[in-house]
């Protein structure tokens, strides 16, 4: 276990929002490196980055096009490098957003596979064995490619799935998670966290963790790979970190050995009770709403087992809101919001401030950006002053 978890608060940034440090209009990684100083006034000494690889940015950066490049709208390798260096000057440490399931369907990957000859990239993603045969159970698309098959999608179109294999094979297509091409994935995603970790990354956030390997109903599969690639962690990189978007502490830190797991936002989850629960009517029903229709229990009863089963072996993590949540504004007030992020804050684990919530940012319904959908108004500017363009650029 990294030491500097014991005492680690974490802050988000959303790079294209956070501070534009050239005047383009866009955030970017200067921008971020010259606010280090502010977060670390906060009481912060972590941060996450979402996703600032080269990407078509269908999805805002989490369809990669290159994940040992900088996307150029945020910088260079080299910036993100000196930001890094300076984080560390000031005793902080850096996570960066790894998307290890999907990648977009311009990685270099992902236009080899395509090809109706094969190559080493064939095995590379998830493919049936002919435009004819589309599964029922995953999302896919067909009859795009030259090649005679349907390939299967983690979310949009654009985000064609990695191939982990599948724990239960019920198609002479699927490949086991064992078979050698898809071990060689798992490789090339070591290879990938090895490259920003030598580059001076303390480690990642990871994307839909529990969802790499296919025909994996309890996760035992994805478990094993992960306490693989947390093998190689400790082994060369015992001070890196790694949280997972999982949501299941039993599973994804006492099997799968991640550091820490997110509390995340699902309806049915306790964290959910407690912040953004609404009855049939729209009726404020959350436990820190002033209209009093919240009941702790729904939320201790979810809580304490995952607790209690995952303490001695990491930490749950609670966030104020993510780039894929409404900020708590949208239904609490300003005294509401205080005494909610002040649990969130106190509660055993290592906690994650959303940017701009230290502020009572807004959000607000915005039309879509960059496949931002319904998640577009929890990704706004950050606003630094009352001046043109709120001090953003």
């Amino acid at each position: 276990m990294p030491n500097w978890l014991k005492d680690a608060v974490f802050y988000e940034i959303y790079p294209q929002s956070f501070h534009d440090s050239n005047g383009d209009g866009i955030g970017d990684i200067n921008g971020i490196t010259e606010k280090l100083d502010y977060v670390h006034s906060l009481g912060c000494n972590a941060i996450w980055i979402n996703p600032c690889f080269d990407s078509p940015f269908m999805d805002a950066g989490y369809d990669v096009r290159d994940y040992k490049k900088v996307a150029p709208r945020y910088g260079t390798n080299d910036d993100l490098k000196r930001c890094f260096t300076e984080a560390h000057k000031r005793g902080m440490h850096i996570l960066l957003d790894l998307v290890p399931g999907h990648t977009s369907d311009q990685h270099p990957w992902f236009l080899e596979s395509q090809k109706a000859e094969q190559n080493a990239y064939s095995s590379r993603y998830i493919w049936t064995d002919t435009v004819w045969n589309r599964p029922a159970d995953f999302g896919s698309m067909c009859g795009v490619t030259e090649r005679d098959g349907c390939y299967l999608l983690n979310f949009f179109s654009s985000q064609p799935a990695l191939n982990y294999g599948f724990n239960k094979i019920t198609a002479p297509w699927q490949k086991h998670y064992t078979d050698p091409d898809c071990v060689a994935t798992r490789e090339a995603l070591k290879d990938i966290m090895r490259f920003w970790l030598e580059a001076g990354c303390d480690g990642f956030r990871v994307d839909m963790a529990d969802s790499l390997v296919k025909n994996d109903e309890d996760h035992q599969a994805t478990a094993e790979l992960w306490r693989n690639v947390r093998e190689m962690l400790d082994r060369e990189y015992p001070e890196a970190a790694m949280v997972s978007e999982w949501s299941n502490p039993a599973q994804a830190i006492c099997q799968a050995r991640f550091h820490m797991d997110f509390y995340l936002n699902h309806e049915g989850c306790g964290y959910y009770s407690l912040f953004r629960k609404t009855g049939n009517d729209g009726s404020q029903q959350s436990f820190f709403s002033k209209q009093g229709q919240g009941d702790i229990l729904e939320f201790l009863d979810d809580y304490l087992p995952r607790y209690n089963v995952s303490k001695s072996s990491g930490y749950i993590s609670f966030i104020t809101c993510n780039h894929d949540t409404p900020r708590m504004t949208r239904s609490f007030d300003e005294s509401e919001c205080k005494i909610a992020d002040a649990f969130l804050l106190l509660m055993p684990g290592v906690p994650f401030l959303y940017y701009g919530d230290e502020i009572g940012m807004q959000y607000f319904p915005l039309k879509s950006v960059e496949g931002g959908y319904n998640r577009t108004g929890s990704r706004t500017p950050m606003q630094w002053t009352n001046g043109k363009n709120l001090g953003f650029s």
